[in-house]
């Protein structure tokens, strides 16, 4: 990387343009492969074309225009538009799930076909299957029953067959069209020109290819039995399709559609989309907040758990940042809008979970590849099949069931379907549980990851100071210590007084207010408190004042000290009374984290700028051994690096600006969503709780998205490369074969759908 870095400052690429477009009429992965063999033509042009989302990512050079996209995807026989704005999109699909409840949305005319040829199939199935069932002229009823199924109800798959056709090109729809209309003309052809007709003709089932006299043989049971099976499959699909995308349809819907704005001390009513930063806006209990933003009026709880997972509500006061979408369960708060439409935590959200839909992982790619040439090939497997079957057997009957049964079983639906579900239902219940992942290439890392790299401030610990001990001398009680201190320690700024105030507040109440308040710089505060002179600070400051710590205080300062505790020393009425402790507390659920994460099988470094004590003091309390500290914030890449440079596959955990460079250069970056804005750029994955546990969740839930998809792949090419031989050798009736090519379709989306059950 290096030896190029001159050449590249030295000849910077022009900046390109990035685009979704929304494609219509794909039928199967081949058509997604057609569009995106196209675009990547294009001079500039770089596309990924999903098949599972009906989307288009497309980066393209300066020169090119996006209509010039959309009219490529037009001449190759589909459609293409731009998708609209997150706010514009939520109302949009507000719009489609009402018109779904109405109509059944775009499923309706599916299922409207699907019934009526399940209706019209089932009796011409049932006469073919079972002799007794058979009457004299019993083939013309079939005929009858047969004729608006393969006519009407395969009409979507003649139609993109043709479209197809005129762009010189093959897909799945071209498979079944022409396998359907084979076995309806040969049964056209038997019934009016063949002895097929004839009264009281009597008609044999058979799983596997028969050989039979031509003239009067029908297949009116394959040609509406595959129609239906496949139209079946096509409906579950589309089904199954639409939950899959529910999780990340239900973040879009998550927002606000109109908000309380204050204009001139009056609350005026506007759609949040009319929103601007510095607006300040009324949040009443059970309201959603409309937009990101800081509170400056009022105290509510605040519940959060549809963005980050966590269930327990978070208090909030003035000077507290809130996020858009969340609910207020309890006070009356006004909010000052930071962040609006697309700059949202929501929206920035929905964002992240559509790239990962959209993206495409390695083994994906080689599965689309596959199906792009697939369709060609299975023709000339079935024109070789029909030949063979004839030279070798003579028989045309049995020649001509051979191709149409490869023709129909040959469908590579199921590789086109097996990553792209997954994927949008792994992603999608990542963000329920506030878990962010950035693309498939990701959930490559998770496997391969053997050591994960913890920063210590904000991720293991809670990043600010919390009152940790309270030890005093025999004639003073604790209470009495917080209060006095406590209140001297509400009078001033610093992080440690802060942290010896709120304890304080915590455990006794409402402090004093103090007299004669002075803040020593460098050594502590003194001041009067309920008549008494009190002095909190070094323990130089109640030497300057004569006052001796006693041995028991001085060693139990010792101690904190000594596991890299800050230690605060307490006196009144000339006399030290105690000793507080303050630290940066350990998360509760640091520990438990770090033991998921063994179980995952990583090895847990802790990494800090803090000195060896205290880092060795929050290792020896959550389980890590293995601890590299007093590192300079520029310097924690290097680390990452010098681990790799060991064999090893890297993940790094952060969530401060110091840990970006470490996230981006780590196999895997794990980017706390309470952190910075370039923490989480920098990372693979994003979690939006602060919580470690959530890191083992998100390692856990990758895996187990990979192990579907590579499930799911292997399930598609084990059906192609199992069924197309038997096809071909006449072992599979092609009514069956069109069935277990629908069954195949349902088995990958049903076998990713069981990710939402992911805990």
């Amino acid at each position: 990387m290096t030896s190029i870095a001159p050449e590249k400052a030295a000849t910077p690429a022009p900046p390109s343009a990035e685009v979704e477009l929304s494609i219509g009429g794909m039928t199967c992965a081949s058509c997604a492969a057609r569009i995106e063999k196209k675009l990547n033509r294009m001079d500039g042009v770089a596309a990924t074309v999903n098949f599972a989302t009906e989307k288009a990512k497309v980066t393209y050079a300066p020169g090119v225009e996006v209509a010039d996209l959309i009219a490529t995807v037009e001449k190759t026989g589909y459609t293409a538009e731009e998708p609209p704005e997150p706010t514009a999109r939520a109302e949009a699909v507000q719009e489609q799930e009402q018109a779904q409840d109405e109509d059944g949305g775009e499923t309706g005319p599916l299922r409207q076909r699907l019934l009526v040829s399940l209706l019209l199939s089932v009796p011409v199935v049932l006469m073919a299957m079972v002799p007794a069932l058979q009457f004299d002229n019993w083939q013309w009823l079939s005929l009858t029953l047969a004729a608006p199924v393969v006519v009407w109800g395969a009409l979507p798959f003649h139609r993109a067959a043709w479209t197809n056709a005129r762009h010189g090109a093959a897909t799945m729809d071209t498979l079944v069209s022409m396998g359907t209309l084979a076995a309806f003309g040969w049964s056209l052809w038997a019934l009016f020109l063949g002895d097929a007709g004839m009264p009281g003709m009597r008609h044999g089932f058979d799983f596997a290819v028969s050989r039979t006299d031509g003239s009067s043989s029908i297949y009116l049971e394959a040609a509406a039995g595959v129609t239906t099976f496949i139209l079946a499959g096509r409906y579950l699909e589309a089904k199954s399709k639409r939950k899959a995308g529910a999780a990340l349809r239900a973040l879009l819907e998550l927002g606000a559609k109109d908000v309380a704005v204050l204009r001139d001390g009056h609350e005026v009513r506007i759609p949040t989309a009319e929103l601007a930063v510095g607006d300040r806006f009324v949040v009443r209990p059970g309201e959603k907040i409309a937009t990101d933003g800081t509170v400056v009026e009022g105290t509510s709880a605040v519940d959060a758990s549809m963005l980050t997972g966590e269930s327990v509500p978070v208090d909030v006061a003035a000077g507290d940042t809130v996020t858009g979408a969340t609910v207020n369960t309890s006070g009356r708060l006004v909010v000052e809008a930071t962040r609006i439409g697309a700059d949202t935590q929501l929206a920035r959200m929905a964002r992240l979970v559509e790239d990962a839909q959209n993206g495409k992982a390695a083994v994906q790619r080689l599965a689309d590849r596959i199906s792009g040439v697939f369709v060609p090939v299975v023709l000339l497997i079935a024109i070789g099949t029909l030949l063979t079957w004839l030279t070798v057997t003579g028989d045309a009957t049995a020649a001509f069931t051979a191709a149409v049964a490869v023709l129909i079983i040959a469908c590579p639906c199921a590789l086109g379907l097996a990553t792209p579900t997954a994927l949008m239902v792994g992603t999608g219940r990542g963000a329920q549980l506030g878990i962010l992942i950035k693309g498939p290439e990701v959930l490559e890392s998770t496997r391969r990851v053997d050591t994960v790299v913890l920063d210590k401030t904000g991720t293991v610990t809670t990043g600010k100071m919390t009152l940790h001990k309270v030890i005093t001398t025999p004639g003073a009680g604790e209470s009495e210590l917080l209060r006095l201190a406590g209140a001297l320690e509400h009078a001033s700024e610093h992080p440690i007084a802060r942290a010896i105030a709120d304890g304080a507040t915590e455990r006794t109440g409402t402090l004093p207010a103090p007299e004669n308040f002075e803040n020593i710089a460098g050594l502590g505060v003194q001041g009067v408190v309920d008549g008494h002179a009190v002095l909190v600070g070094r323990e130089k400051l109640l030497t300057d004042w004569a006052i001796e710590l006693p041995a028991e205080l001085a060693a139990a300062k010792a101690a904190a000290e000594a596991e890299g505790r800050t230690a605060v020393a307490v006196a009144w009425d000339g006399e030290a009374r105690g000793i507080l402790t303050v630290a940066d507390a350990v998360k509760d659920t640091s520990a438990r984290a770090v033991a998921e994460l063994r179980r995952l099988g990583l090895t847990p470094i802790l990494l800090t700028g803090d000195n060896r004590t205290v880092a060795e003091t929050v290792a020896r309390e959550v389980g890590i051994d293995e601890v590299i500290a007093e590192v300079l914030p520029q310097d924690k890449a290097d680390v990452v690096k010098r681990l790799q440079a060991e064999g090893r596959t890297v993940a790094m955990v952060g969530d401060g600006v110091n840990d970006a460079a470490a996230l981006a250069t780590a196999d895997l970056g794990l980017a706390m969503g309470t952190g910075t804005d370039a923490a989480i750029e920098a990372g693979d994955l994003t979690l939006v709780r602060g919580d470690l546990l959530v890191a083992a969740d998100a390692i856990r839930l990758s895996r187990k998205t990979l192990g579907t998809i590579k499930s799911n792949l292997f399930w598609a090419f084990g059906y192609n490369v199992a069924a197309l031989p038997l096809a071909a050798a006449g072992m599979l009736n092609p009514m069956i074969a069109g069935a277990a090519m629908a069954f195949s379709s349902v088995f990958v989306v049903t076998n990713s759908l069981r990710l939402r059950n992911f805990r």
